[in-house]
């Protein structure tokens, strides 16, 4: 359970951001648009992605020398560092939505939805590398669960801001709100660094002796 809610609240961390696939979901959800499929797309994928990093790593966890989990450590704390310092530099501007009402056809909503999720690199680094780097360590077991927490946290975190986008864009035009919501993010994730530091030492007495 304890894992479970881990990866819960990692994953929200990662997804609470003003990217272009939380404006389109939003945009649909005013629209009233093919809200169900869109929610649905981003969710599958974020979970698709969440196993598909979770289990990279641990099937080919055969080849983590001390060298290499140094290394994967190292690249994982930059990868917060810069995360933590993207949201400490951030400064949430009004937000442009196009809620313009234009008839589209199911498969144009389809494939948009597709694109803004796969064809955006953020989502690979977020769920494939960081949340399969961070749970490398953890057992098969606790993997799962961890990976079911996280996929929750997008399956909720969508289908609230599509079908609640009405009442939620009017919060995500506000600096206050998203002033908040980084604060936690910058706190939770400054914790991680901290347990991630703690391995990188592990691992550098491991190479060391």
């Amino acid at each position: 359970m304890t894992y479970l809610v881990l990866g819960f609240i990692t994953g929200m961390s990662l997804i609470l951001a003003v990217g272009p696939q939380n404006i389109f979901v939003i945009e649909q959800g005013l629209k009233k648009e093919f809200v169900f499929p869109v929610c649905l797309i981003c969710s599958i994928s974020d979970a698709l992605l969440i196993f598909l990093g979770i289990f990279i790593f641990y099937y080919f966890q055969v080849f983590f020398t001390p060298l290499i989990e140094f290394l994967l450590n190292l690249l994982l704390i930059i990868f917060l560092l810069h995360f933590i310092w993207g949201k400490i530099r951030n400064e949430i501007n009004e937000i442009n939505l196009n809620i313009s009402i234009s008839k589209k056809l199911l498969s144009e909503v389809i494939f948009k939805t597709l694109a803004f999720t796969y064809l955006n690199p953020h989502v690979y680094s977020d769920t494939v590398f960081f949340l399969g780097n961070f749970s490398k360590d953890l057992l098969l077991k606790e993997k799962i669960f961890f990976g079911f927490g996280a996929s929750f946290s997008s399956f909720m975190f969508f289908f609230i801001l599509g079908y609640m986008s009405k009442y939620l864009s009017n919060y995500l035009k506000t600096k206050k709100i998203w002033k908040i919501i980084n604060i936690f993010i910058i706190i939770f994730m400054s914790f991680l660094v901290i347990y991630v530091f703690k391995n990188i030492m592990q691992s550098s007495l491991a190479l060391l002796f």
